[in-house]
């Protein structure tokens, strides 16, 4: 048994209002990532003091205005929707990875390997979040790799914890029974019949850490410990505008819708499928 999208199903859900929402927000962002050098008006880490502090400017060059040392915002902005776009995608898929890996051998060997596995799932549980990542990016230094690495330190959990509760169900079905009745190998039926049911359920739970990675990069940015600092990303803008926040109010204002309309709209195209694929909620 595998799962398959219908494009039935496919075209339904993307027709849906907060879809074509989502779907919207997050192509421009991927347009803006890929295309970031041909979009950015300016160099988004050139200074210029003389044009410091400049208010959005709706039939100027700097449109959305300049931040306290005369860097353009609205090249900044596209130029952090790369970092976004990177970071969300990368934790996501390495989560994922170790997640779901290991949830379908803690589920379907049992015993002593499923013990093992959640004991040590429960234990990096027990660590708060962001906490957790803070402290890897304190002890091992500043750069990319190392962010989605403290990043999904613990993301990888809910990728597990459903892999698991679907494996142990999944290896009770006539099918895998029939499977392993006729011969096939744990690697086989892992990869052909465990594997290809687990895609629906952790694409739900891939749109959302997807949402919440974002949030964090942008807490850890605001904090100083994400990215180099050379790198533009909506965080650390957010971290340049407190100390401006009551005179140039557009160096947190943009930067900040950024963040909450693409949170916003990754949650949405999450829900949209959730309501469709989870057979607990979808009434088709």
């Amino acid at each position: 048994m595998t799962f398959r999208f219908s494009t039935e199903k496919l075209t339904e859900i993307v027709r849906t209002p907060k879809a074509v929402f989502g779907l919207g927000v997050v192509s421009l962002l991927l347009i803006a990532s890929l295309f970031a050098p041909l979009l950015a008006p300016f160099d988004p880490n050139k200074q210029d003091l003389m044009l410091a502090l400049m208010p959005p400017q709706p039939t100027g060059p700097h449109f959305l205005g300049t931040d306290h040392v005369g860097r353009d915002l609205l090249s900044r902005i596209i130029y952090g929707s790369r970092v976004s776009l990177i970071i969300a995608v990368a934790v996501v898929i390495f989560s994922g990875l170790v997640g779901v890996t290991l949830g379908v051998v803690s589920g379907y060997y049992g015993g002593r390997i499923d013990s093992v596995i959640q004991k040590f799932l429960e234990v990096v549980w027990a660590f708060p979040p962001l906490l957790l990542a803070i402290s890897i990016v304190a002890f091992l230094g500043q750069s990319l790799g190392i962010l989605i690495i403290a990043l999904a330190s613990q993301r990888w959990i809910p990728y597990c914890r459903l892999a698991r509760a679907e494996a142990l169900s999944l290896r009770e079905r006539d099918f895998v029974v029939a499977a392993r009745s006729l011969g096939a190998r744990d690697g086989h039926i892992l990869w052909k019949h465990i594997l290809p049911n687990l895609i629906q359920s952790s694409l739900i739970v891939g749109t959302f850490a997807m949402a919440t990675a974002i949030i964090a990069e942008s807490s850890l940015s605001f904090l100083g410990l994400g990215v180099p600092a050379s790198t533009p990303t909506w965080g650390g803008m957010l971290a340049d505008a407190r100390s401006y926040i009551s005179t140039s109010w557009w160096m947190a204002f943009f930067p900040g819708l950024c963040i909450f309309t693409t949170v916003l709209a990754i949650n949405l195209l999450g829900d949209v499928l959730r309501t469709h694929f989870d057979p607990r909620l979808s009434t088709r």
